[in-house]
């Protein structure tokens, strides 16, 4: 399973040796992995809250997957995003790629997270002491996805 969507926190060892145990053919291993920040917009945050739509964040991390595979020559995948309330320090995300290569490996996890960032059904409420808000998209997000969607135009023409 290349994606999964969990309340429960992730092992990065565990992780990373899904994608590394028996995989002979591929030279380079990258990961990433997102945590709760103390701080956002100049306030303190306590906690994170993700919520999501189970069958479409689903279906849309295993798009952007294929298309990360469309682009480079990538061997194994995995994304692990947790969901439910995290409090500072704890871990949301895993990104690990596979690749024969280390710069299709680093490409892939980039485009892997600034897709995921902009297009996957995550909604995320900061928490503060005695309040919250729901967060908005930031312009760099939709910044680092449109660089992908340049790369994509010119590679077709």
């Amino acid at each position: 399973m290349s994606v999964i969507i969990a309340h429960k926190d992730f092992d990065h060892t565990q992780q990373y040796n899904y994608l590394s145990e028996e995989n002979s053919n591929d030279g380079a291993v990258v990961t990433f992995t997102g945590l709760v920040r103390e701080f956002s917009s100049g306030d303190n945050v306590t906690a994170l809250e993700l919520e999501h739509y189970p069958g479409m964040t689903q279906s849309l991390l295993d798009d952007i997957i294929t298309q990360a595979k469309k682009r480079w020559q990538l061997g194994r995948v995995r994304i692990y995003h947790r969901i439910g309330y995290l409090p500072i320090g704890e871990q949301i995300v895993f990104v690990g790629v596979t690749s024969k290569h280390r710069a299709e490996a680093f490409s892939a996890a980039e485009f892997i997270m600034d897709f995921l960032k902009n297009q996957a059904t995550f909604w995320k409420k900061e928490h503060f002491s005695g309040s919250s808000r729901w967060v908005q998209a930031k312009q760099s997000d939709k910044a680092a996805l449109t660089k992908w969607q340049k790369t994509s135009s010119t590679e077709s023409q």
